[in-house]
C-alpha cells in the first residue's frame, strides 16, 4: 500500500508509546486481535506468527512432519514441492524450494523432499502415497515465472492429501495479502488447504510473517515444539491489524482487480507495438510479461532500462518481466508507470535483440 500508509503510521506510533515486545512467556493484546481477524477472514482456526515468510514456511514444514510422525508413524515424512518453487532461504526452505541455484554449496541437504513438475497432475498422482505427509505449493509460482496453478493441479493436490492424511500446504507470501485480487489466492480456486503461510503485505513493509492452520493440525504442534522471540511482538501485530483491515476492505479489492485489467491491457499493447513480449499472465497486481524466443534472457536488461526512465519493475527468472504496483495505485500512476515503462521497451526494441 506504498510507503508511509496514514493509518498503518498511525498504528505503529500509538503502539509503540505503549509496548514494543515482551517475552513470549506472555502475549499481548495486538497479537492476539491481529490472530482472532485472520481467523474470521479465512479458513483458519490457529495462527503463529514470526518475522518473514522463510519462517512461517519453516514452522508449516516442521509442522507437516511432526503432525504426521505424532499420528501416523515416523515413516510418514515426504514433503512433495515443485520445480521452480521459492519458499525462503533457510536451509530447509531452500531444500523444499525447487531451484538448485539456492542450494549449490550448502549440501548436505535435508532429505524426505520430492520435486515434480508444476501444474503437473500425473506426476502428482504417481508421487503421493502413505509416506506423504505434505504437499507444498504456490497457487502461483512467484520467483518461478508468474505461473497460475490450473484448477485441475490444485484439486488434484486437495484430493491426495485427503486421500493419504496428508496436509495441503499454501505458500502465500507473494500471493496473498491482497495481491492476488482477494485476501488470500486460494479463494479463487474453491480448494482450502490446510495450512497457509504468509508475509510481505501483511505488515505493509514492517516484518511480520504467519503460518494459519486448522485446528487438527495446529495441535501437532504443541507449547515448546516451536517457537520465536520476536515472532507475535506487539509493534509488528499492531501494524499487522491495520494492514490487513485495510486490503480486506472491498474497495482496496476493487481497486487491485481494476488496475489487474488495466495492466494487462497495457502489457498487451506493448507487445503489439514492440513484440518483446509474448503475453501477460498471473493474478491481481502481481503479472508477468513473459519474453518471445528472440529476447529470452534479457528480462533484467528491460528492469534497467524501466529505471533509466523512472519506473521500476523485477524479473521472476530471466525471461519474464515482474510486475508488482501498489494495491492502491491510482489509475492515473498505473497509466504513467505504463507510460515510462514502453519508453524503456521501445528504446530496447529500437536496438534489437543483440543491442546493448
Amino acid at each position: 500500500m506504498g510507503h508511509c500508509h496514514p493509518k498503518l503510521v498511525d498504528a505503529l506510533t500509538e503502539q509503540a508509546n505503549k509496548l514494543w515486545h515482551l517475552s513470549n512467556v506472555m502475549t499481548n493484546e495486538p497479537a492476539l486481535k491481529l490472530a482472532r481477524r485472520l481467523v474470521e477472514l479465512t479458513f483458519a482456526d490457529r495462527v503463529f506468527f514470526c518475522n518473514s515468510g522463510a519462517e512461517a514456511n519453516e514452522a508449516a514444514f516442521k509442522l507437516a512432519r511432526k503432525h504426521a510422525s505424532s499420528k501416523y508413524g515416523a515413516h510418514k515424512n515426504q514433503i512433495i514441492s515443485f520445480f521452480n518453487a521459492f519458499h525462503g532461504r533457510t536451509l530447509f526452505t531452500v531444500s523444499v524450494g525447487g531451484q538448485a541455484k539456492y542450494t549449490q554449496g550448502f549440501e548436505p541437504l535435508p532429505g524426505g523432499i520430492t520435486h515434480l513438475p508444476y501444474n503437473d497432475v500425473e506426476a502428482l498422482r504417481a508421487a503421493v502415497g502413505e509416506q506423504t505427509c505434505a504437499i507444498v505449493l504456490e497457487p502461483m509460482q512467484g520467483e518461478g515465472g508468474l505461473t497460475p496453478a490450473t484448477p485441475e493441479f490444485i484439486r488434484a493436490a486437495r484430493e491426495l492429501c485427503d486421500r493419504f492424511n496428508a496436509l495441503l500446504i499454501f505458500d502465500e507470501v507473494q500471493t496473498g495479502n491482497g495481491r492476488s485480487g482477494t485476501l488470500y489466492a486460494y479463494e479463487q480456486f474453491g480448494v482450502v488447504p490446510d495450512v497457509l503461510t504468509t508475509a510481505k503485505g501483511i505488515g505493509g513493509g514492517f516484518p511480520l510473517g504467519a503460518m494459519l492452520a486448522k485446528a487438527d493440525a495446529a495441535a501437532s504442534l504443541a507449547f515448546g515444539t516451536h517457537g520465536s522471540t520476536y515472532g507475535g511482538n506487539a509493534l509488528a501485530c499492531a501494524v499487522g491489524l491495520a494492514s490487513i483491515e485495510e486490503i480486506a476492505s472491498p474497495s482496496l479489492l476493487a481497486n487491485v482487480n481494476a488496475r489487474s485489467e488495466q495492466l494487462r491491457e497495457g502489457i498487451l499493447a506493448s507487445a503489439r507495438r514492440h513484440g518483446l513480449f509474448s503475453g501477460v499472465r498471473g493474478m491481481g497486481l502481481l503479472l508477468g510479461a513473459p519474453l518471445v524466443d528472440a529476447w529470452k534472457g534479457r528480462a533484467k536488461d528491460i528492469v534497467n532500462a524501466g529505471m533509466r526512465h523512472g519506473v521500476w519493475t523485477l524479473v521472476a527468472g530471466p525471461d519474464v518481466l515482474r510486475l508488482a504496483p501498489p494495491l492502491n495505485i491510482t489509475e492515473a500512476d498505473l497509466a504513467e508507470g505504463l507510460r515510462r515503462l514502453d519508453l524503456a521497451v521501445a528504446e530496447l526494441a529500437a536496438a534489437g535483440p543483440g543491442g546493448g
